[in-house]
């Protein structure tokens, strides 16, 4: 097989991969890039941000948890004036055909009491309760802590 061979094969299987990589599904419900940023020593809180695309019936996450806090929360993120607030959610409404985005400046989820700093690399397990869906354990990877995921929807 020849060099140029060689790098087209990898590279499709690299571009392959990377279009599978890290999303999840229950029923009908797609899970997109769990992820997690990292911490510094003695920071007793992170954040998870994820993505829930819903092509079914109107379902709800109810909750979330997870080995490496004490405690896992849903939660809003708003400012009002020049004061950021933080609220713990008791859901969050998945509607049907609707992308919601848990992401850094909104609704995400807080692991409070963390055991151990996120380091950049590490990966744990999540595990996320549906309304009418019900349980999905998912992979979540801890990324750099500038780590961005905007993500840009045509209409």
């Amino acid at each position: 097989m020849t060099l140029q061979r060689t790098l087209a094969t990898l590279a499709l299987g690299l571009c392959a991969a990377l279009a599978q990589a890290h999303s999840f599904k229950l029923g009908a419900i797609d899970i997109g890039h769990p992820y997690a940023r990292a911490t510094v020593a003695g920071q007793p809180a992170g954040g998870g941000y994820l993505t829930l695309q819903n092509a079914g019936a109107d379902d709800r996450l109810l909750s979330a948890s997870a080995d490496v806090a004490k405690s896992v929360e849903l939660h809003s993120m708003s400012m009002e004036g020049d004061v950021m607030k933080m609220r713990q959610v008791e859901a969050i409404d998945l509607p049907k055909g609707k992308l919601v985005e848990l992401k850094p400046g909104g609704l995400h989820i807080m692991f409070i009491g963390l055991k151990a700093p996120f380091k950049a690399g590490d990966k744990f397990p999540l595990k996320l309760k549906f309304e009418k869906a019900g349980e999905v354990t998912v992979q979540v990877n801890v990324e750099a802590t500038g780590a961005s995921h905007e993500m840009k929807h045509e209409k």
